[in-house]
């Protein structure tokens, strides 16, 4: 006789109806235009009807383990210029601003870190990169960003105006148990800033979205840099994509800069879940996934 073990998940928040924009952005080497650019990006996106506005990652330095020292920013001791433009912007406009990363300097440590902004400009959370880009594909693509950048310690889930957010960043997209945590944790969207490159960009960058999105049935955005052929070095793939819970896509664009939209009804996730009912399906008596993390909910 197989007994099913049950595994608790965190009741999902009130459904509702979201507009969500994400901003790709180009990237160049001044830090100020990047700030600029990243503000006027997120009032025309506000214009436009959206509530919840989304950057790439890294948008204010080139992305290179060069770039990192040099263009970081102390977030917990107030030197902060891009953190206080995003908290400024959000107010000013009246949205939900996950801020997609920036590199910060924090106790002698770098990290790859995203912040999230609620409509009064106040910081309601930090994510700071879990999984490190540490890839070898010889004769494409070289990166180690571990030899600049401490890992962040856990996940971040973040309650806001606009839904239950998970926050991943890059890298993160490509852990299942990382989603799989947020989904644990009734999370609505999960958000990734990220910036795929030319090499895995074509091949998995969309792909692992629908993945992460079907297998957990939430909603999936993630964020890019704009390719910026001005710059040598790193290339991202661009296609910024809102993805649903039917592995649907929902809102792409190509690799320019752009901005995107999509409505979100969180109502489909209660929908596909009853229609397949995967959660109660799953047979914790012989796997899980185990949540190290502190949380309370």
């Amino acid at each position: 006789m197989i007994t099913k073990a049950t595994m608790h998940y965190a009741p999902l928040p009130q459904a509702k109806q979201v507009r969500i924009a994400l901003c790709q952005l180009l990237t160049s080497a001044d830090k100020n235009e990047n700030i600029a650019s990243a503000v006027a990006a997120v009032k025309r996106a506000a214009s436009n009807g959206a509530k919840l506005v989304v950057l790439p990652e890294m948008w204010h330095c080139p992305y290179s383990n060069d770039s990192f020292p040099t263009y970081a920013e102390d977030i917990d001791g107030g030197d902060s210029p891009s953190v206080s433009a995003l908290s400024k912007v959000a107010k000013e406009t009246g949205v939900t601003l996950v801020g997609g990363s920036i590199s910060e300097r924090s106790q002698g440590s770098l990290y790859n870190t995203c912040c999230v902004f609620d409509k009064e400009g106040r910081l309601l959370a930090k994510h700071r990169k879990t999984h490190l880009f540490d890839i070898d594909i010889p004769g494409k693509i070289t990166f180690k960003e571990s030899l600049t950048l401490t890992p962040g310690q856990g996940p971040t889930v973040v309650d806001t105006e606009e839904g239950r957010l998970g926050i991943g960043i890059c890298y993160d997209l490509r852990f299942p148990e990382l989603a799989q945590i947020y989904a644990q944790r009734g999370v609505q969207l999960i958000v990734y800033p990220g910036a795929f490159n030319m090499t895995t960009g074509p091949v998995h960058w969309e792909l692992l979205q629908r993945a992460r999105a079907v297998d957990n049935q939430l909603f999936v955005a993630a964020c890019s840099p704009a390719r910026s052929l001005s710059l040598e070095g790193y290339q991202a793939w661009g296609h910024s994509t809102v993805v649903g819970p039917f592995a649907e896509v929902l809102a792409t664009t190509e690799h320019h800069p752009d901005i995107v939209y999509a409505d979100l009804d969180y109502n489909q996730i209660v929908e596909r879940r009853t229609n397949m009912p995967l959660i109660q399906q799953k047979r914790n008596d012989i796997y899980s996934v185990v949540d190290h993390s502190v949380y309370t909910e």
